[in-house]
């Protein structure tokens, strides 16, 4: 029976044993190497963490890494990944959410860590005490299913960043099911573009282990440099990418499939915001024969609970978050906490089974959002709100409107900032828009071709209300983009 992500691991690498199993600009692993690496730091990481307890890393994104996370997971505990370029305030809050005295990293950012509360144990010392140690079998044995696996933060817009942590068992069940609907399997190779605290990694990184695909970890910077990318992509002979929208558009935007196209792509999956038609029409224009799919979710339950398959033929002018993946329930609940079942009504996207993370990590917010279903009084049945709002089309697919803190009051009307994105970016000349509410206006930024205020004002009256209508429509070349790959909506809130 397998019962953790160490299991799964090790019958991996039973059968592919010598297979690349991670690969960075610099360096690769194979499974059995992984294995072997991770024991031996998880030996040393004994001494300062005890099972179940957080183990904070703070290493450049590369194959080390990931030996240090599996090394964290073989000593019994759970890996949190921070990044270096946080402003201190916000680490020390993340120090403090996890309450650990110690933290991984690596000797360059001594500096740093010299201004947070914590003490540093440098992974190049760690390094030299490898062969003094042997690995405890007994640790591993010691693990269940529903012990913490790995905790990612959130990203704090509202407050104190929180902690979302997620065992075992949520990953088993999500992995098993991501990678058989999709048809991931050892032939793969798997192009990784999410940070490794943001949670569309785990999809990666676990995708790879269960599967034996291998997993090439992608540098941040080769997003600025579309041709620096495309090579990646093609002499690596990538097949699968799960990436960012704002990521997908950074080719499709800046005409990089004129340079050169990474015709091996046979799976194309894309989440974290609403894909712009015609940015996605730009990638089947150019790699027909893919599988294009739309993931919906939020990292509090385990990466995704709804997909939708593009269809092949044509490109809905609103693509669906579709429906749930096996064994999650998906519904939605109306301002009363009632089921709605209805076509066309709305209500906040709520989700209930395995996929659930365990909640926040050291936070009284957990009891706020992870409740019992409202809907059931016959036994405990405990479901995720998401903040999220959906609605169910005519074909009875769920849509997915917008935040329920994206919804606006503006001249006495209750308004969904998404609405008024979605016909912006109907508009020909217009790219992608982003709408901000700010001083009791209503502002649009786009990008795209620049053109007449008055040209966009006339069109939008079309199809909304003047009620709707932007009071500052703003052109700009490119979107600021937070380290996660979704518009960084707070930069443009200063540009007002």
């Amino acid at each position: 029976m397998l019962y953790t992500v160490l299991d799964y691991l090790e019958q991996t690498a039973r059968n592919h044993p010598e297979k690349e199993a991670f690969s960075d600009l610099n360096t690769s692993i194979t499974f059995n190497e992984l294995i072997t690496n991770a024991k031996k730091i998880a030996a040393v990481l004994s001494d300062y963490f005890e099972p179940g307890k957080p183990v904070p890393i703070m290493i450049d994104k590369s194959v080390r890494t990931i030996e240090y996370f599996f090394g964290a997971i073989y000593a019994g505990c759970f890996y949190s990944y921070f990044d270096f370029s946080f402003p201190d305030e916000r680490l020390n809050s993340m120090i403090n959410t996890l309450d650990t005295r110690y933290i991984i990293a690596e000797k360059k950012y001594e500096k740093k860590l010299a201004n947070l509360n914590i003490t540093p144990i440098y992974c190049e010392n760690i390094q030299d005490l490898l062969t003094d140690k042997e690995y405890d079998e007994s640790i591993k044995r010691a693990i269940i299913d529903t012990d913490p696996l790995y905790a990612n933060f959130t990203s704090g817009s509202t407050g104190t960043p929180k902690a979302v942590t997620v065992n075992h068992r949520s990953v088993i069940d999500f992995i098993s099911c991501f990678t058989e609907l999709f048809d991931i399997k050892s032939s793969d190779n798997i192009a990784n573009q999410a940070p490794f605290d943001f949670d569309v990694s785990v999809k990666d990184i676990f995708s790879g282990i269960f599967t034996g695909s291998t997993v090439h970890l992608i540098p941040k910077m080769f997003f600025s440099f579309p041709t620096k990318l495309l090579d990646f992509l093609v002499e690596r002979e990538i097949t699968v990418i799960i990436w960012a929208v704002s990521a997908m558009c950074i080719l499709s935007t800046l005409n990089g499939f004129e340079y050169k196209i990474p015709d091996k792509l046979r799976t194309i999956m894309f989440s974290g915001e609403v894909m712009p038609c015609k940015q996605l029409e730009i990638w089947i224009k150019n790699i027909p024969d893919a599988q294009y799919i739309n993931l919906y979710g939020p990292t509090e339950i385990t990466c995704n609970c709804t997909y939708y398959k593009i269809p092949k033929t044509t490109i809905p002018d609103v693509i669906p978050i579709g429906i749930p993946f096996p064994n999650e329930r998906v519904f939605l609940l109306d301002e009363q906490n009632r089921i709605v079942k209805d076509k066309n009504s709305s209500g906040e996207i709520c989700v209930s089974g395995t996929c659930v993370a365990l909640g926040y990590y050291n936070s009284e917010k957990t009891n706020e959002v992870f409740i019992q279903n409202p809907d059931n009084n016959k036994h405990f049945e405990r479901i995720y709100k998401t903040g999220d709002l959906g609605e169910y089309g005519q074909d009875g697919l769920l849509y997915y409107i917008g935040r329920k803190d994206n919804q606006i009051k503006h001249m006495g009307h209750r308004i969904e900032l998404g609405e008024i994105e979605k016909v912006f970016n109907s508009y020909e000349p217009v790219s992608r828009s982003c709408c901000i509410f700010k001083n009791n206006e209503i502002s649009a930024f786009y990008t795209g071709t620049e053109i007449e205020k008055k040209e966009i004002v006339t069109y939008l009256k079309k199809i909304i209300p003047a009620y709707m209508v932007p009071a500052n429509i703003i052109y700009i070349s490119d979107f600021p983009i937070t380290k996660n790959g979704k518009i960084d909506r707070h930069i443009l809130e200063e540009k007002l």
